[in-house]
């Protein structure tokens, strides 16, 4: 693909007209040299763009039917999030994502026609080359994103006997938001490769930090008047551990507060539903562990709260990197205990104090998710869903939020206000002629 019509089509389909400094600069170096790129950047600052533009540039005819790209990341969210743009621009080439959890008949049917570029977690993509389902020896383009990530969750033997595989390639991209002391060997780094680092400073100028002191070393209640006291706005709260995950969940929507949990411990529609649902506002706030720290790419988080403080300075960072992304401000707030103590790498500008007097007493969504038990494989789009709700109902189809399709189901944000009634008539409806099951999506927990 040639540049310009990748950028054309990031304008068109994303609504990007301009990239910023640091995707200028890895798409100008991976234009003017054919070495390795390493790049140093913070969460949010658009890296996935920045080596998507020189991996769709070398691409070759799609009529070749051979794998020229994979990408290679350390976790399913990340995985998803990456495929959605590449599918999105990579016009006339098939993208396949693979990652565990997924239905594997279902990835093995994807690549039974070879695609262009694989998106993958380091343990499938190797299950696949060892069933034989795909053959990664001709690839010429290796994206590692996140990959301090991949060496932190212990998928360095993976990523080895994947490399290994790969005798051909002629450029690799290795993307990072925290620093790596030493490369390993197994890459087979060019010796000439070029380091792009953008994380001087760390901490964004769009994003301000503040300690917020509870009275309580239990500090659920001062959560909640904590949450109550700030600007409206998507909100997510960091704990360490799952059970207490759901255990601030729990507390908060019992205290009228809409929240969604979201760990490592929910099967992998649970947490891709609870994401599809913090984004399509259903959830406000969205409680979770560090796995929402990174991969999680979800429009206008305004406030990041530490409800536990991080238990390393690369947690903080890619825990603050979910907000203040690109142009936007953000807030984060850390909640110590009153006998507390403050890591070194913890930093704030200011200190927030709760107000004694609230605005609100409660967090409600405008928003609801209808669950519909068919997606892409039983051949339904976006569109089938719209006219099938705009149709039956009095929603107007401005107001019907946003759509995820899946596999075999969807998620489908529509106006809370008369949701009951809604949910009636279409469980009553057809959809392509056929009857699905419809169901209105609750707590996760």
């Amino acid at each position: 693909m040639k540049e310009s019509e990748v950028l054309r089509l990031i304008e068109q389909r994303m609504k990007i007209d301009t990239l910023n400094d640091m995707q200028q600069q890895v798409v100008g170096v991976a234009s003017s040299s054919k070495t390795d790129i390493i790049l140093y950047s913070p969460t949010g600052s658009g890296k996935t763009l920045a080596f998507s533009i020189p991996l769709l540039k070398s691409l070759k005819d799609s009529k070749e039917e051979k794998l020229q790209a994979v990408i290679i990341v350390p976790s399913r969210e990340l995985a998803l999030q990456i495929y959605e743009i590449l599918r999105v621009l990579a016009v006339g080439h098939k993208v396949t994502c693979c990652y565990g959890g997924h239905n594997v008949e279902d990835e093995r049917l994807s690549l039974v026609v070879t695609p262009s570029i694989i998106v993958s977690t380091p343990g499938r993509l190797l299950d696949h080359c060892n069933r034989g389902n795909i053959d990664i020896t001709n690839v010429a383009m290796l994206v590692l994103d996140e990959f301090d990530k991949s060496l932190e969750l212990g998928f360095e033997d993976e990523m080895k006997k994947l490399v290994k595989r790969m005798p051909n390639l002629s450029r690799r991209i290795l993307t990072s938001a925290t620093m790596i002391d030493e490369m390993p060997d197994y890459l087979r780094l060019k010796k000439d490769f070029i380091t792009l680092n953008y994380l001087v400073g760390q901490q964004s100028p769009k994003l301000k930090s503040w300690l917020v002191v509870s009275d309580e070393k239990d500090k659920l209640e001062s959560l909640r008047r904590l949450l109550l006291s700030l600007p409206e706005g998507k909100t997510i709260v960091f704990a360490n551990y799952r059970d207490a995950v759901e255990r601030i969940q729990s507390f908060l929507v019992s205290n009228h507060i809409a929240a969604g949990g979201y760990h490592g411990a929910l099967d992998q529609q649970s947490r891709e539903m609870a994401l599809a649902m913090f984004h399509n506002g259903t959830y406000p706030v969205l409680v979770t562990t560090d796995l929402g720290s990174r991969g999680l790419d979800v429009n206008n988080v305004k406030n990041i709260i530490h409800y536990h403080q991080p238990v390393s300075e690369e947690s903080f960072i890619h825990r603050n990197g979910r907000t203040a992304r690109q142009q936007a401000t953000g807030d984060v707030y850390i909640l110590v205990g009153p006998e507390e103590s403050i890591q070194d790498y913890v930093t704030y500008n200011d200190e927030w104090h709760i107000p004694a007097t609230l605005s609100r007493q409660c967090i409600e969504a405008t928003m609801a998710t209808l669950y519909i038990m068919a997606g892409k494989k039983e051949k339904i789009s976006k569109g089938d869903i719209v006219g099938f709700i705009a149709k039956n109902t009095q929603v107007d189809a401005k107001a019907i939020g946003i759509i995820d399709v899946r596999d075999h189901y969807s998620l489908v944000a529509v106006p809370r206000a008369n949701i009951n009634e809604t949910l009636d008539i279409l469980q009553k409806a057809k959809i392509k002629g056929k009857r699905y099951r419809i169901s209105l999506v609750k707590s996760l927990f």
